[in-house]
């Protein structure tokens, strides 16, 4: 094998990831590298279900709370720096566990991904797509799109906000066709080899899951810390705060929602996250997909990985 070997590990919200990369890493003298869009923001802890501290203290953890709410971050971002983390452990003579649900941060780090210019002209162009998005709503930069790049709009045509703001973004800063530069693209050159592990739990048993982590985060205090991020004077409508839970505590603190209302919407967008999530990892058809206890699919995980490892 010409390439070091790194371990990713995916699936959807709470199939037990933070679990298994933190006891797989006693066993390969491993660091976590954290591929979610959320948990690189400091204050938003309970809601993003960060690692505990006493899980933080097991094993060295990267891209955990580095940013404030406001600081725009975005996946090639993070694939420019989390490279350089990833490489810097290989030199350490360690192993890189990447972990995650953000599937396109994990796919910038692990696959490549154009060079994005973060420049402050598309930040420029970023944060009046953000106040448009606020007060015209998604369909209409969606539409927007399908007048300018067709193409990019039919392969968004869920009409994800984000990434309708990232194509517009592009192309009023760049004056090219984001569909043109994922065409013409030239990949980062990926220096390791990544060996994907999925985490599978029964559907009804993933559900129910959600279902009680959303119960409780709300008993452990999301809306205090929704409160306290507020009250620090960042806005509601930060895109780090446009999330699942944060959204439906600024909704109850508003009286928009009751308890039970927010709770539930909670818990019914968790599990469509959860739906998307698994669509995304399934895609990708060299996942290896486990079942089980913790325990067992560690276990599983090394003995792959050290098979690969002899050949």
């Amino acid at each position: 094998m010409n390439k070091p070997l790194a371990i990713a590990i995916v699936g959807p919200t709470c199939s037990g990831k933070t679990e298994v990369s933190i006891e797989l890493s006693k066993l390969l003298n491993a660091e976590i590298i954290s591929a979610d869009s959320r948990q690189i923001y400091r204050y938003l802890t309970i809601g993003t279900a960060k690692p505990s501290q006493l899980e933080l203290q097991k094993c060295p953890h990267h891209f955990i709370d580095i940013l404030n709410p406001d600081e725009p971050f975005s996946a090639g971002m993070f694939a420019n720096s989390a490279l350089g983390v990833v490489n810097d452990i290989f030199t350490r003579n360690k192993t890189p566990i990447i972990v995650g649900g953000s599937g396109l941060y994990i796919s910038a780090l692990c696959e490549g991904m154009f060079n994005e210019q973060s420049n402050a002209k598309i930040l420029i162009h970023r944060n009046e797509l953000e106040r448009r998005l606020t007060l015209e709503g998604k369909s209409s930069l969606y539409n927007e799109l399908i007048k300018i790049d067709p193409n990019s709009a039919q392969k968004y045509n869920d009409q994800n906000p984000r990434r309708i703001i990232r194509a517009l973004e592009y192309y009023y800063a760049n004056g090219t066709l984001f569909s043109e530069a994922h065409r013409n693209k030239s990949y980062l050159e990926i220096p390791f080899q990544t060996l994907y592990f999925g985490i599978e739990l029964e559907r009804t048993l993933l559900y129910n899951r959600i279902n009680q982590r959303c119960l409780d985060m709300w008993e452990n205090g999301l809306v205090e810390e929704t409160k306290k991020i507020l009250n620090m004077g960042y806005s509601p409508q930060l895109n780090s705060l446009n999330t699942v839970g944060y959204k439906e505590a600024i909704a109850y603190i508003s009286s928009k929602y009751t308890k039970e209302q927010a709770i539930e919407k909670m818990q019914q967008s968790t599990r469509n996250y959860a739906k998307r999530q698994l669509t995304w990892f399934r895609k990708d058809s060299n996942t290896i997909w486990l079942s089980g206890s913790a325990t067992q699919i560690v276990e599983n995980i090394y003995t792959h990985f050290l098979k690969l490892l002899k050949n």
